[in-house]
């Protein structure tokens, strides 16, 4: 039993180093320029995958990309020439931390506006439930009609 749990954990533990996808005919002989490219790959997404970045993806578009910033950096661009020349090339969406600007606004702010939806419904299903219990009270009729009932099965309590 021990023996079990001892190698699920150990597998648990091994699966997020085994998924980066870059394969190793993509690595560059430069390690600096390697490192790099590891790390714009992080902030750039899979423009197929969900909210995957490019460095941990599969798919073919992720490789190109992948092989795109390489080349990229070889030919001298700095990180932001080449986040740049990958953002006219695909939009803000290629981004994983796309800039704040009007055409995304709607990304930045659905959160927030859905949780103040949200909020305010739960607000006001709290008021509704509190004016329905102050108003719970029987009337005279119905009092009467109460003590009635438990004088009849003889548990009359005041």
């Amino acid at each position: 039993m021990i023996r079990i749990v001892v190698l699920t954990a150990l597998i648990l533990i091994a699966l997020p180093l085994a998924s980066h996808a870059v394969e190793p005919d993509e690595m560059l002989a430069n390690p600096v320029l390697e490192v790099r490219a590891r790390a714009i790959s992080k902030d750039l997404r899979c423009v197929v995958c969900q909210n995957q970045d490019i460095d941990s993806s599969n798919a073919g578009v992720a490789r190109d990309l992948r092989l795109l910033v390489r080349e990229r950096l070889m030919a001298g661009d700095t990180d932001q020439q080449v986040l740049g020349y990958i953002q006219a090339r695909y939009g803000d969406y290629v981004l994983l931390k796309p800039p704040f600007k009007p055409e995304t606004y709607v990304l930045w702010l659905t959160p927030l506006i859905l949780f103040l939806i949200g909020s305010g419904g739960a607000v006001a299903v709290l008021a509704r439930s509190g004016r329905r219990m102050a108003n719970a009270d029987l009337s005279d009729e119905e009092e009467r009609r109460v003590s009635k009932l438990l004088a009849q099965t003889g548990r009359n309590e005041p």
